[in-house]
């Protein structure tokens, strides 16, 4: 099963947004370097240097909220796109595992049309679709069962 990042990193390269990693690192590191600025700035008038890191953690967290405004919305853009594409690929692997879609077809492996004629060879695994239906007799959730059996469910 192919991933379906090749196609929307080429998307998002057009619009000129950066991944969710390269979002995250670039936010981390304007917090870290404001707040080795605030303590450099504290540490030069005067005040020592573990009170000028506390001091600065403190003044550094409403001072991002003001200054980094437009890096957090773009990582809140960065957040909801990677939320929205893991839902969709799991709606679609759920999907499949229901049978309701076959699978997405591999770019690698060209698309052989199906005859009738070709019987799956001795070594080869049944499809995700026979496997599922082998599973579902075996735990005994046949739904056509003889009368005599006990009560219908």
């Amino acid at each position: 099963m192919t991933s379906p990042t090749p196609p929307q990193a080429a998307a998002r390269e057009r619009a000129g947004e950066p991944g969710l990693a390269t979002t995250v690192a670039l936010y981390t590191l304007a917090r870290l370097g404001l707040l080795a600025v605030v303590t450099v700035v504290l540490a030069l008038i005067g005040v020592p240097w573990l009170v000028a890191l506390l001091v600065a953690l403190v003044v550094a967290l409403p001072l991002s909220m003001v200054l980094f405004r437009g890096l957090r919305e773009r990582l809140d853009r960065a957040i909801a796109a990677s939320t929205a594409r893991r839902s969709s690929e799991r709606a679609s692997l759920r999907a499949q595992l229901r049978g309701d879609v076959g699978p997405p077809p591999s770019p690698d492996t060209p698309v052989a049309p199906a005859s009738p004629s070709a019987a799956p060879s001795a070594g080869a695994s049944p499809s995700p679709a026979a496997a599922a239906d082998g599973a579902e007799g075996s735990t005994g959730s046949d739904t056509a069962s003889p009368a005599g059996d006990g009560p219908a469910r």
